[in-house]
């Protein structure tokens, strides 16, 4: 169960990353790279260790996909709130002007 939850961590932590490499935050992106090798580090002894367990790989594999898709939705709702917050202020600015005018 805890190799799943790694995997879950991991996406939103590769989610993160892609987000501060698109926006050139060179630092964070490097700190966040280093934490990215220390869960695969983890998770490479954990598989080497249990070599014929295919339930530990399967259980990160699950993580790994609810990660991406938890990760996902998430980035979704933040954009849609960004984007309300940015059409409520272009209403505003529009309704203003309209008034001056």
């Amino acid at each position: 169960m805890f190799i799943f939850i790694i995997g879950v961590i991991e996406m939103f932590v590769i989610a993160y990353w892609t987000k501060t490499v698109v926006e050139s935050r060179v630092y964070m992106s490097g700190i966040i790279t280093i934490v990215n090798v220390l869960i695969w580090f983890y998770v490479l002894q954990t598989f080497v260790d249990n070599i014929d367990n295919w339930y530990l790989v399967m259980s990160y594999a699950l993580g790994c996909a609810v990660g991406t898709m938890l990760s996902s939705f998430v980035s979704n709702k933040e954009k849609a709130r960004k984007d309300k917050k940015v059409k409520q202020a272009l209403t505003k600015l529009g309704k203003e002007s309209l008034a001056t005018e």
